[in-house]
């Protein structure tokens, strides 16, 4: 079976945004296109118009696509001037969160208290746009099965490049080149690229569109994490990283 991965690296404005789109095909992964949006250009159209609604299709988002359960719990019944009575980091910071730290050793930026939660609302906003488009609901994936025509993970590029032993940190800068050439040549053993790849080696965010592209395809390769808690993870989200 054919499956179509679209990488998102979300970003509060398009111009921000890095786009790829690959397939897989009998267990290997080709990526065919790479993009940035222009200012004004619409990031849920060339979603869209890269769903080809034969093939089942997996976006793999770099963003939240929940909040903390605590979080709301705590905030519904709080007034100005009261205090907290749940511990900050259980309050900021999902149960999915506190995972990849103990088990990858990387903090992903905490939903409830950070500019990410703009992100995660731009990632909603373009997710509920896409599936007016198509006239179709996107539901959250949970397992490789791909139950859903189309459907949406959350995942974390830096986490999956540790996961896989390749350079993990130090390459989001304009000026750093060469580190995006390395994790781009150690991702190539993964990824067949279709393409001229010189746009992931000047801009950071395709680069990571491509890896939210890889990261897609070791979920459906049924190698990631799974929650410990379902019921939890159906409420806050859950980032996908290979084990």
């Amino acid at each position: 079976m054919t499956i179509c991965i679209i990488g998102i690296d979300c970003a509060t404005q398009a111009n921000k945004v890095g786009l790829a789109r690959g397939f897989v095909k009998k267990n290997s992964l080709i990526i065919d296109k790479v993009l940035k949006p222009r200012s004004k250009e619409s990031v849920s159209d060339i979603v869209t118009n890269w769903i080809i609604p034969e093939i089942k299709t997996l976006l793999a988002i770099d963003a939240p696509l929940g909040w903390p359960k605590s979080l709301g719990e705590e905030l519904i019944h709080h007034s100005a001037g009261n205090s907290l009575n749940t511990e900050s980091n259980r309050l900021f910071r999902r149960d999915t969160d506190k995972f990849i730290k103990e088990h990858v050793g990387k903090q992903s930026l905490d939903v409830g208290a950070d500019r990410i939660a703009r992100t995660a609302h731009a990632a909603l906003k373009i997710l509920s746009e896409v599936s007016e488009d198509i006239n179709c609901e996107i539901p959250l994936a949970w397992n490789a099965e791909l139950n859903s025509n189309i459907s949406v993970i959350e995942v974390y590029p830096a986490a999956t490049l540790k996961m896989c032993g390749y350079r993990s940190d130090g390459y989001k800068k304009k000026e750093n080149i060469e580190q995006r050439k390395e994790i781009l040549k150690a991702i190539s053993k993964d990824v067949t690229f279709n393409l001229d790849t010189s746009l992931m080696v000047e801009d950071d965010d395709v680069l990571d569109a491509a890896i939210c592209v890889l990261s897609g395809f070791y979920f459906a390769s049924n190698q990631c994490f799974e929650p410990e808690d379902m019921m939890l993870a159906k409420k806050e989200g859950w980032i996908w990283v290979r084990k």
